[in-house]
């Protein structure tokens, strides 16, 4: 029996502003803890920096106490350092040390809607072969974002990511792991992967929100999952990167809930117009 495609969620103008207010409660939270990101600083030190962020926001935690079947996740961060991808779990004994890379992943909630973010940071002074990777993934990330626009389809965003990936070099897309929709709950449909052809999935329409984050990697595209039930690393242990935006789609282009300037600087670099709401 063939089954249905998941229903994609379709936000309203109010509930797309409660969106916007959690996005930017994201992006000060991520800057606050890229300013704290220093040799000695441990994960969980910044796990601290965001909470102090949400309790001033008044905003709750995408992350803290969320299971999705190993146990009720213990932070309101995410903090994967080197050949950590994603979902690394602060802790009080995990210093950062100089030319490390750290990937920092944080939600927040406002009036029950969701924003969801990541950056990578470069620890002190980092390799450029460190610093590049950083650089590529971000690109590549504003490369799918600039792809979200209402009557594409959804692996057109997959497309621009992997385009701009392959178009640098020799990095590795990690496999599986991708975007998702988001809205009233943090993971919602649609799965968005970082690589296929373009053309295919559902149409983008008015209303959808969605958080796109490439994940690239110095070495392969395999991954584990490390013993504590969370932690996905590297299978060959080469350095990763990720860069995450959640973004709703206009009738007149993009809107970047996310970043502070909704995404206008970035996409105006591709040629992209950004939503009139961006600049409201």
């Amino acid at each position: 029996m063939r089954g249905f495609p998941e229903r994609i969620e379709l936000k309203s103008a109010d509930q797309l502003e409660a969106m916007r207010a959690a996005g930017l409660v994201v992006a000060r939270a991520l800057a606050a803890m890229r300013d704290a990101a220093a040799p000695g600083v441990t994960t969980a030190d910044l796990d601290g920096v965001a909470r102090d962020v949400l309790q001033a926001a008044g905003a709750t935690s995408s992350f803290l106490h969320y299971d999705i079947g190993y146990g009720p996740y213990p932070a309101v961060i995410c903090a994967s350092v080197n050949d950590r991808v994603v979902h690394g779990i602060p802790s009080p004994s995990e210093k950062l040390a100089e030319g490390d890379l750290v990937s920092l992943d944080f939600g927040a909630i406002v009036d029950g809607w969701h924003g969801d973010a990541a950056i990578t940071v470069s620890v002190g002074e980092v390799s450029a072969e460190s610093a590049e990777l950083s650089a590529v993934c971000e690109d590549s990330l504003w490369a799918g974002l600039a792809a979200a626009r209402a009557d594409g389809r959804l692996t057109d965003i997959s497309h621009a990511v992997e385009t701009a990936v392959r178009a640098a070099g020799p990095y590795g897309i990690v496999d599986g792991y991708g975007g998702h929709g988001i809205g009233s709950a943090m993971h919602m449909a649609p799965h968005i992967l970082n690589y296929g052809r373009p053309g295919k999935g559902p149409r983008l329409v008015p209303g959808m929100a969605l958080a796109i984050e490439p994940m690239v990697t110095l070495g392969g595209r395999a991954t584990h999952q490390l013993d504590d039930g969370w932690t996905v690393a590297t299978v060959d242990g080469s350095r990763a990167a990720h860069w995450e935006h959640t973004v709703a789609i206009m009738d007149d282009g993009p809107w970047v809930l996310t970043a502070e300037d909704g995404g206008r600087a970035e996409l105006a670099k591709r040629g992209v117009p950004v939503s009139a709401r961006a600049a409201a």
